[in-house]
């Protein structure tokens, strides 16, 4: 008899030894797949979004020196105003934005991060700290003009490299009785005074002259007589 039940006492333990782990193992998964588990994940990735989506903006920001002109295209995001943001915000022909609650703001002549401020100086009356961030979506403000004997003369997107042979690239090329060695580029100085620079478009393309490519300013007209 009491071998009995020394075998049975011994088959029970082995049992015991057999099932436990796999209830632990089993409370474990349960565990790492939980409501909580995944809530606080869930929350931790979010935290990653909204972390990497303002590195992204930061990374899109025009530099600092970027003077903001009328038919410019803004993105002006607040954070978690949705309907205060606006990713598609022109500026108009006399230099302002309007925003919801912001109202009309000057955004013609300040860097994006000034406007940033300026913007955010306004909501707070209405928003706690607000988060602004200011991205120039397109430069059209930057223009030059060319005219007289080119193919297509009108106004063109000024880009920082742009210069007299780009011009002429552009507007398609001469016509058959421009004359080459007399264009000129009139500017207007910073004191309002006009400037006339001359072109010689025969001596900068031999490659003697390539130093005389005038590089163009926004405002600048090629003229090609």
């Amino acid at each position: 008899m009491a071998m009995r039940c020394s075998k049975a006492i011994c088959f029970a333990a082995t049992l015991v030894i057999c099932i436990l782990p796999g209830a632990v193992w089993s409370q474990t998964i349960q565990a790492r797949v939980s409501p909580e588990s995944n809530k606080a994940s869930a929350d931790t990735v979010g935290s990653a979004v909204h972390s990497n989506k303002e590195m992204s903006q930061i990374g899109l920001s025009v530099n600092d020196t970027y003077l903001i002109g009328p038919g410019d295209v803004l993105a002006v995001t607040v954070w978690k105003e949705p309907d205060i943001s606006n990713k598609a915000l022109p500026v108009r022909s006399d230099g302002k934005i309007s925003l919801p609650l912001a109202g009309e703001i000057e955004a013609s002549g300040k860097t994006p991060k000034t406007l940033e401020q300026d913007i955010s100086t306004r909501l707070q009356a209405y928003i706690s700290d607000p988060e602004v961030t200011v991205i120039v979506q397109e430069i059209k403000s930057r223009k030059f003009n060319i005219l007289g004997q080119v193919t297509k003369p009108g106004a063109y997107l000024l880009t920082d490299s742009t210069t007299v042979l780009d011009a002429i690239a552009m507007a398609g090329g001469f016509r058959d009785f421009a004359k080459q060695k007399s264009i000129y580029v009139l500017r207007v100085k910073s004191d309002g005074t006009p400037e006339k620079l001359p072109f010689n478009f025969k001596e900068v393309v031999k490659g003697s002259y390539t130093a005389r490519n005038i590089k163009l300013e926004p405002h600048d007209t090629v003229v090609v007589p």
